[in-house]
């Protein structure tokens, strides 16, 4: 199960690589704080797609992960995902408080401590009306962003959109771990499953792109890791039969705790350093 580990960690590079990436073509188009007429403007930016190709990646890497390891372990690998995207914006000269940094050695450890405890093993098999079900939640996503401008603060923006994101991009990974083997074209056309990846991861990315618009790439990767870290672990356990290793259940639930709860941590000290200053030559002299 060495293998399931290692793309597991790969897919969280990939996320946060390309997070940072997605981040850059956002402000290069001078779209950040925008409406979302200027995602046009996002769309034709390379560094942009750059990202897009790389979190595609990274999500293959972490869907072949889910297929031998329990959805929480994967996902909190993924959710580690901000403390990459922190340490590539620190490369980048973005600094970052010293405890942030220790909150980001906290999610390391609680990520070996989730390892430790988990279970290798395929999931079982989810019930049909499920799979069609989770085809839905790309309509909920779609609901969470056209309605989410209407929302005079825009923190909560950022938060409720980014959770949409983080939403869409659950119901992708609950996809991939119960989508059962397929060996012709004609298995995939058939299988609501593998039409729940490719309608919410489409809708999702959206969300995601529209989420780093009105807020910084670590605190809108917070929210939405922190969604796409809970609710498929929630569902692992009460439906897919992921389990955790025999005398284990308390340091797993501690080790869940640190590296959820140090991914959001890190968020919130970085992302004040990650947002952007206003240019000079923009700010008119008001005399």
């Amino acid at each position: 199960m060495l293998i399931g580990y290692v793309l597991a960690v790969l897919g969280a590079i990939g996320s946060g690589a390309g997070s940072v990436l997605e981040s850059l073509g956002v402000r290069k188009a001078g779209a950040y704080g925008g409406n979302r007429t200027d995602l046009g403007k996002v769309a034709r930016q390379p560094i942009y797609w750059t990202g897009i190709l790389v979190d595609i990646a990274g999500f293959f890497s972490a869907a072949v992960a889910l297929h031998r390891l329990p959805l929480f372990l994967v996902q909190s690998v993924l959710a580690f995902s901000v403390g990459i995207t922190a340490l590539i914006s620190r490369a980048m000269g973005i600094s970052m408080p010293r405890p942030g940094w220790w909150a980001l050695g906290f999610s390391a450890v609680g990520l070996v401590t989730l390892g430790l405890s988990a279970q290798p093993g395929p999931a079982e098999p989810l019930p049909a009306v499920w799979r069609v079900g989770l085809l839905f939640v790309a309509l909920l996503v779609a609901v969470i962003v056209l309605f989410t401008p209407r929302i005079r603060v825009p923190s909560l923006r950022t938060v409720a959109t980014a959770f949409g994101a983080g939403l869409g991009f659950a119901a992708v990974a609950i996809s991939a771990r119960t989508l059962p083997p397929v060996h012709e074209l004609s298995d995939v056309l058939g299988e609501p499953a593998a039409w729940a990846i490719v309608v919410n991861g489409f809708v999702a990315m959206i969300a995601f792109a529209r989420a780093l618009q009105l807020g910084s790439a670590t605190a809108v990767s917070a929210v939405l890791f922190t969604t796409n870290t809970v609710v498929p672990a929630t569902i692992g356990f009460l439906v897919l039969d992921d389990r955790i290793r025999e005398g284990f259940v308390a340091a797993a639930a501690i080790g869940f705790v640190l590296a959820v709860g140090g991914a959001v941590t890190v968020a919130h000290f970085s992302s004040n350093a990650e947002a952007p200053k206003p240019d000079p030559e923009l700010v008119q002299d008001p005399s």
